[in-house]
């Protein structure tokens, strides 16, 4: 599923859910939804169709309930987002993101401790393949 259609603020709002616990019914989502975002159960509704439509959930009917699943998981989305961004912002280039995203974001200890160990991790890996 390579060219999945992207997801508005919205629906990633009910993905999430989706995405955490499935299968979800309508009702799960409207009373998660409505309080925390302000929205009628209307338009929750609309935006389980819209997901639907898109092909990212899918529903299975229990009498008169349907209850929604994901067709992709919440991991595979963000990694073709990811690539979708990276290509279109930064022409593919990881390198120009990263350092763009260090130098302008503030780190803590543990995250750069995290950075590091992550790529001290590629380094060994891109060694390993060079010895084969």
């Amino acid at each position: 599923m390579k060219n999945i259609p992207n997801i508005s603020d919205a629906e990633w709002e009910v993905m999430k859910l989706i995405w955490n616990d499935n299968p979800r019914t309508s009702e799960e989502i409207i009373s998660a939804l409505s309080p925390k975002m302000g929205w009628s159960a209307q338009t929750v509704k609309t935006l389980i169709n819209r997901l639907l439509k898109k092909g990212i959930i899918d529903f299975e009917k229990e009498g008169r309930i349907y209850k929604y699943y994901p067709l992709i998981s919440r991991g595979d989305y963000i990694r073709i987002e990811n690539k979708s961004f990276l290509e279109k912002v930064y022409d593919g280039a990881l390198s120009m993101l990263v350092s763009n995203f260090l130098e302008e974001e503030s780190l803590s200890e543990k995250e750069i401790e995290r950075i590091q160990k992550i790529l001290e991790k590629k380094k060994h890996e891109n060694q390993d393949k060079k010895k084969r």
